[in-house]
């Protein structure tokens, strides 16, 4: 089974092209500004040339209105957007009418319970994100480091499509595919030596450590 694998939260030059070395099926850009990791869409209009006919660029917003949906979607031309605020099933199906792009959902994950509020959104987002709920007093709905139990995403149904986030890095991998055997990873923090500095090191280190984990599970 193919894994996608998007690097998120890329700001410069260096992290982008080791995200792409590492083979890199999406790369996502961060428009939420309280986030270590934001930049502008120009910016990331720019960077994400380097994507083009590589990897599939996301562009991740939080609870955005149309104005910045707009200059997002005119300077950076993202291939896919991310919804990671508590945007409803309604504002999730106006934003794939008005730009035409397929659109990832991210739903936060601490319990069971918590996996049936993708039910609502089942046929209007084209991909859903499992993330960690944020630890209290956070500001981010994402990019905190933290993992949930990835056994619970064992009992969902085999067609609901995918990203496995929150506190992955090279150490945990293997355990988090071993467990979820996810369709996809989206690795933020776990590839950083600082909030929101991408380590190209770690970048390279964390796709070795996919591979191993991987060849690992075939053998």
């Amino acid at each position: 089974m193919a894994l996608d694998i998007k690097i998120c939260g890329l700001k410069t030059d260096k992290a982008l092209a080791a995200a792409l070395a590492g083979g890199a099926s999406h790369v996502g850009f961060i428009f939420f500004a309280r986030s270590p990791r934001y930049v502008e869409p120009a910016e990331a209009g720019r960077l994400r040339e380097a994507a083009i006919g590589k990897a599939r660029a996301v562009a991740v917003t939080v609870d955005a209105g149309n104005a910045l949906l707009d200059e997002i979607v005119e300077k950076m031309h993202p291939d896919m957007l991310q919804l990671h605020g508590s945007e409803t099933p309604e504002r999730v199906a106006a934003i794939k009418g008005r730009y035409g792009l397929p659109v990832m959902k991210a739903l936060p994950v601490s319990e069971a319970v918590d996996l049936e509020r993708i039910t609502p959104f089942v046929g209007i987002a084209d991909r859903f994100l499992f993330d960690a709920k944020p630890p209290k007093g956070s500001e981010l709905p994402g990019g905190n480091g933290i993992a949930f139990d990835w056994r619970l995403l064992s009992g969902l149904d085999a067609g609901v499509d995918y990203m496995l986030s929150g506190g992955l890095n090279a150490t945990n991998i293997g355990d988090a595919l071993r467990l979820a055997n996810p369709p996809g990873l989206d690795i933020s923090s776990g590839v950083e030596s600082a909030p929101g500095v991408k380590d190209p090191a770690l970048i390279e280190q964390f796709f070795r450590a996919v591979k191993a984990a991987r060849d690992s599970r075939a053998a």
